[in-house]
């Protein structure tokens, strides 16, 4: 009865409060539904609308995704941040495009093989283009279970996410998949959230144990402590005699992977040239104070020339590259005030 009230009770507040205009909810294709999950994992909504509606403009269905450039993917992924999800978005078009005939697979199993695609994500997609039952399991799906049955310890254990995926399933009704995977999600992010939780406008409020326990603040339990390194890095912006500045392309994995940047020294004496402020940047594993160093540059006598990972680039550069978001700051900063000079 606990689990039946709970997804009624969910479905009736989603019904009158919960969100019902977002643009993928607008002809909810599986190739809508697919680039809004990828594009919302670990962002916020409003953030990502701009971004979606811009990508589904260019890339109008999966063949044309194929088809394209990663850098050119890249680029309208830039500023939005774990650029990991662009480039798996770009591999999973090519795999659905050879091995799918383009269509979008409509079968759990093989969702998941999809890079970047996990339960979670894939029981989504499903359940909003498909209207197939599936339960998930997102951050914010997470926040919830763990205060409505005070479940104590970070959900990071796999013990915790073995407890949390049985309670997914036994909530998840057999009828109404898409409002309900829209509903759970909306709860999280508009009531159930991460701090000062809105308890008094949940619409389970009455049979949530944290509420009657009082610890709705104090779950889901945190991540144990763990300290990041820092480390430290020289970012070298060659500047010509053009006002080109220099850019290479970065690896197809780790920090930035695929994206376009300046060289960087982390080690040795400090290079010559003029200094810029530091830049603070945190990822998952470490923070990085990263130094721009304008340094004069003849491009006749550079060591490199432009090659498919190496350019001399102007804001007018003739190729969408995708750039991390520091570095477009900064090419923005210094390209303004050549102009204002």
């Amino acid at each position: 009865m606990r689990s039946r009230h709970f997804s009624q009770a969910v479905l009736a507040w989603f019904d009158q409060y919960g969100r019902h205009h977002l643009p993928w909810q607008q002809n909810p294709t599986p190739y809508r539904v697919w680039i809004s999950e990828i594009m919302l994992q670990q962002t916020r909504v409003n953030t990502v609308i701009p971004y979606f509606q811009h990508f589904i403009e260019r890339f109008k269905d999966i063949p044309t995704l194929a088809n394209s450039s990663r850098n050119e993917v890249l680029h309208l992924w830039s500023g939005l941040g774990y650029y990991a999800r662009g480039r798996n978005l770009h591999r999973s078009a090519q795999i659905i495009a050879n091995e799918f005939n383009g269509i979008f697979p409509d079968k759990i199993e093989e969702v998941i093989k999809l890079p970047g695609i996990g339960r979670s994500t894939a029981g989504a997609i499903l359940a909003q283009s498909h209207q197939q039952r599936h339960p998930i399991l997102d951050g914010n799906v997470k926040r919830v279970l763990c205060r409505f049955d005070a479940i104590q310890g970070w959900p990071g254990t796999s013990i915790i996410t073995k407890q949390l995926w049985q309670l997914a399933d036994k909530y998840t009704p057999q009828t109404r998949s898409r409002a309900y995977t829209q509903a759970i999600m909306d709860l999280g992010a508009t009531i159930c959230t991460r701090s000062s939780p809105a308890c008094s406008l949940c619409p389970v409020q009455k049979i949530c144990l944290s509420k009657q326990q009082n610890l709705q603040t104090e779950l889901p339990t945190p991540r144990p402590c763990k300290k990041r390194p820092t480390k430290t890095a020289y970012a070298l912006v060659f500047k010509n005699e053009q006002n080109e500045i220099y850019l290479e392309q970065r690896p197809p994995t780790g920090v930035w992977g695929g994206l376009w940047s300046f060289p960087e020294v982390t080690n040795g004496k400090e290079p010559s040239g003029h200094y810029l402020a530091t830049q603070h940047h945190t990822f998952s594993h470490y923070h990085l104070e990263l130094t721009p160093i304008i340094i004069q540059s003849n491009k006749q006598s550079h060591t490199v020339q432009d090659s498919s990972t190496a350019i001399w680039y102007t804001p007018f550069h003739s190729n969408k590259l995708g750039l991390a978001a520091p570095v477009k700051r900064l090419l923005n900063q210094l390209f303004h005030e050549e102009n204002d000079s």
